[in-house]
């Protein structure tokens, strides 16, 4: 089927079809990937996670969609940048786009996004759609304006997107929040970020319960959940983003992303590609390392794997039915099927906590999802572990060492207690 492309394609589909993804503009983004934002995939996957969650309210979900299409064009489009790379600055230069668009994005009649193809049965984005919609007066166009409302809204929408960003730790700033506090608005604050339940952490009885559960299903159907067990360690262990860790068009987490130091003998986990775009090696612990070699031993692998091993870390229990790995049994799981996977063990432990009669801490567990568990290996290792900040800091992949502080929780007492033996002179 051969049919003209619009002059800025639409990025999501529906909601009954945002999570099947569209092969014509998957096969977009790869070009964007390549040839301008390496991460416009990933920032994809996010989009769509987060405008899933919107699925509830159609009128909510339609204005997000249209919202974050405009932006994420005029960043890879436009601008060639990644959303994390955007500033202050560079919000202001979108709001000048939006505010004179190019003549041949604006259109006067609302269409859907997306049409289907009914002898193919495919999806594919609508010719006719602009990002941009104008009025008419007397069957004639007027000159495209913005009101401040509809300024404001577009500018809370962005906002709110950097938002759950920042909860799934894929970037620390803001620049639509920083825009709109400097900006002719900041008298209204109601955009402001809310605080949520995503830096939350599992309590040590939580975490007990998330260990044991998955350590005993590991035992019992080892075909299902030998793999649940090595992502729940190596989740907690090097305090992985999901992102990290799953299959996407341009990554595919190896097995010899662990790798030997040539050098001290160490072993470490290697993740080429972090938020910023940033490359970092994360020490691992014996734990890891020893729960490693158990599941190394469990595919019918050496117990350590070797730099040139192109082996997945979590593979597909059964081949994908559609995607860009349909049909492939040995492809690696991806953001939605490892999220799947971990709030499945999240609430069996939690059903375990609740028939011991820890009822509380089986309804908290409920609510935390698998980014806590990045969180949850911070703080320990921080508040039980005593490792020093600098050191998480570098593993977790933290911009500053003040957001690794955060994780940072003393009591009087324990203050007290670290400073009633501090000498004087360490040398007396």
């Amino acid at each position: 089927m051969t049919y003209q492309h619009p002059p800025v394609f639409p990025l999501f589909d529906s909601a009954d079809f945002i999570l099947s993804g569209n092969s014509i503009v998957n096969q977009h983004i790869t070009s964007i990937s390549m040839q301008k934002v390496t991460d416009a995939g990933l920032i994809i996957e996010h989009s769509s996670d987060w405008l899933f969650e919107q699925r509830h309210s159609e009128n909510n979900y339609k204005a997000y969609r249209s919202e974050l299409t405009t932006f994420l064009h005029w960043c890879f489009d436009v601008a060639c940048l990644s959303p994390i790379e955007v500033t202050r600055k560079d919000i202001a230069r979108y709001i000048n786009y939006c505010e004179n668009p190019p003549k041949q994005l604006v259109g006067y009649f609302n269409v859907a996004q997306f049409k289907l193809d009914k002898p193919s049965g495919e999806r594919f984005p609508n010719p006719n759609w602009r990002p941009f919609v104008g009025k008419k007066k007397l069957g004639k166009a007027i000159p495209y304006s913005l009101s401040e409302n509809a300024l404001k809204t577009k500018i809370a929408i962005i906002s709110s997107f950097y938002g759950y960003l920042n909860s799934e730790e894929y970037t620390e700033r803001n620049p639509a929040q920083l825009w709109l506090k400097y900006s002719r608005f900041a008298i209204n604050r109601k955009y402001s970020k809310n605080e949520d339940d995503n830096n939350h952490s599992f309590t040590k009885l939580q975490w007990s319960y998330v260990v044991s559960t998955v350590t005993d299903l590991a035992i019992k159907e080892p075909h299902k959940h030998q793999r649940s067990l090595f992502l729940i360690n190596i989740l907690y262990s090097c305090y992985l983003r999901i992102s990290e860790i799953s299959g996407r068009a341009g990554y595919s987490p190896m097995m010899n992303q662990f790798r030997k130091d040539p050098h001290s003998g160490i072993w470490y986990f290697y993740v080429p590609f972090s938020k910023s775009g940033k490359a970092r090696s994360i020490a691992i612990s014996s734990a890891l390392l020893d729960g490693l070699k158990k599941y190394r031993r469990y595919l019918g692998l050496s117990e350590l794997p070797s730099l040139n091993e192109e082996y997945p870390i979590f593979i597909r229990h059964k081949p994908a039915a559609h995607g860009r790995d349909s049909g492939v049994l040995n492809a690696n799981l991806g953001i939605r099927q490892i999220r799947d996977e971990i709030e499945t063990i999240i609430n069996l432990a939690a059903d375990n906590a609740l028939e011991d009669g820890f009822v509380q801490e089986s309804e908290l567990m409920r609510k935390l999802t698998a980014h806590n568990i990045r969180h949850t290996g911070i703080t320990h290792d921080i508040n039980i572990n005593q490792r020093p900040l600098s050191h998480v800091q570098a593993d977790a992949g933290h911009e500053s060492i003040d957001t690794t502080s955060q994780y940072l929780h003393t009591t009087q007492t324990e203050r007290h207690q670290s400073a009633a033996n501090k000498p004087l002179d360490h040398l007396a």
